[in-house]
């Protein structure tokens, strides 16, 4: 009895490990999702598309040198007033992506980017803290480099 009490046990605890397994792979796939359409919006030139990925919320941050930008709508006009043309926007590119599931609603992710313009290619890291809001997943930290 002692026995199948015990494999029942470590047969739950399996079953429990596989299901968390499968939670933060669909996880890491929301995300990844909402990083890809980013860069798709703003390879057309859509900042609005680009700023669907952030949380509309007056606590979204965005942190980059010594500036912090509190409230969706504040780093969606500070995106648009840096980047007010196709020239300056460029052509944007995610890569080395890592996500590191924090909980069943939080996970980060570290990255680099790219812009690539007609006279410059600046680039840098980021990492990003996401959170699973009703609407999805979506950024509600962006510290950028």
């Amino acid at each position: 009895m002692c026995r199948l009490l015990i494999c029942c046990f470590l047969f739950s605890l399996g079953k429990i490990a596989y299901a968390a397994e499968d939670d933060h792979d669909a996880a890491s796939k929301a995300i990844r999702q909402v990083i890809q359409a980013q860069e798709e919006a703003w390879n057309h030139g859509d900042i609005d598309g680009f700023m669907a990925g952030y949380a509309r919320s007056p606590d979204t941050t965005f942190v980059s040198g010594d500036e912090v930008t509190r409230g969706w709508r504040t780093v969606r006009d500070r995106y648009a007033r840096k980047y007010h043309g196709r020239r300056q926007m460029g052509r944007l590119t995610f890569s080395g992506l890592t996500i590191l599931p924090l909980s069943d609603d939080a996970a980060m992710v570290l990255g680099s980017w790219r812009l690539q313009r007609e006279n410059d290619s600046p680039h840098g890291k980021f990492t990003l803290l996401f959170r699973r809001l009703p609407e999805g997943w979506r950024i509600v930290l962006d510290h950028t480099s």
